[in-house]
Formats: structure tokens, C-alpha cells, sequence
């Protein structure tokens, strides 16, 4: 068969130089947040967080270097449990298990409607440079369902 119709394989996403799992690319302004400049410069442009609590390593680039959590700046959620998972907003884990205690997400949809805010930076803010809502429902329907 001709090369030409051969699709070459994708690129492997790159995965945490210590605990193999696959990293969440960063966007820049979420480091300058939490690195000092000299963690920065030891990491390539393109850098990743290593999602997996209890893993060190918090942010690695595809060369393998890497800056652990002990280096952050800011404590960082989920390598520090007791970090808010919603670093704009300082919303807690404790905030969800409240909702589920109580029955209804009262606090996990005024969060919602704050995301959807100017005052919502979380290319800044979050360790990721993402939004938060994702991981905050994910934790609610895991705590509910439990």
C-alpha cells in the first residue's frame, strides 16, 4: 500500500516523568502564579501538571524535567487536599461535602454562576490555567454517589 494513505500514529500525550500519568497541558499565566522564575526556566515551553494527589511532581515538561509541589509558590489543589479547587473563588472540597450532606449543590451552583463572571481568572489562578467547574461536579457526583 502507498505511504501516502498510511496514517502515522499520533503523538503520545505526555505522561509524569514519576508516576507515568498523563499531564494536563499548562497555559503560561497559570506559571508565572505558581513558579518563581527560576522553576520556570528549568521547564521547556510546552509544560504539563501531573493530576494524581499523591504524586510530587507538579508540573513536568515532555524532556522530563520537573518542579514538585514543595517548590509551588501557592499550595495547589489536588497536590495539597486542603487547597481550594477553585483558586478564584477560594472554593473548597469542604464546600461540596457540605452540598451533599445537605442534599442540594446550593454552593456548587452559586460557584457556576461565579465561574461565568469577570471576576473568574482562572488562566491565572488555576494551577492549570482551566476552569475548575469540571473537577468540582466530577467531585460532587463522586461524594453523592459514593
Amino acid at each position: 500500500m502507498n505511504k501516502a494513505f498510511i496514517r502515522e500514529a499520533d503523538a503520545p500525550d505526555p505522561c509524569c516523568p514519576r508516576c507515568a500519568a498523563v499531564g494536563v497541558e499548562v497555559l503560561p499565566a497559570a506559571l508565572a502564579t505558581y513558579l518563581s522564575p527560576q522553576h520556570r526556566h528549568r521547564l521547556a515551553a510546552s509544560v504539563y501538571f501531573c493530576p494524581t494527589p499523591s504524586c510530587p511532581v507538579a508540573y513536568f515538561d515532555a524532556l522530563e524535567a520537573s518542579v514538585t509541589a514543595d517548590d509551588l509558590l501557592l499550595p495547589a489543589y489536588p497536590k495539597d487536599p486542603d487547597a481550594p479547587i477553585c483558586a478564584c473563588f477560594a472554593f473548597s472540597h469542604t464546600e461540596i461535602e457540605m452540598d451533599v450532606a445537605e442534599g442540594v449543590p446550593r454552593r456548587v451552583r452559586e460557584l457556576l454562576a461565579k465561574a461565568k463572571s469577570p471576576q473568574a481568572r482562572c488562566e491565572e489562578r488555576s494551577p492549570t490555567g482551566r476552569c475548575c467547574i469540571a473537577e468540582v461536579q466530577r467531585q460532587y457526583m463522586k461524594l453523592r454517589t459514593g
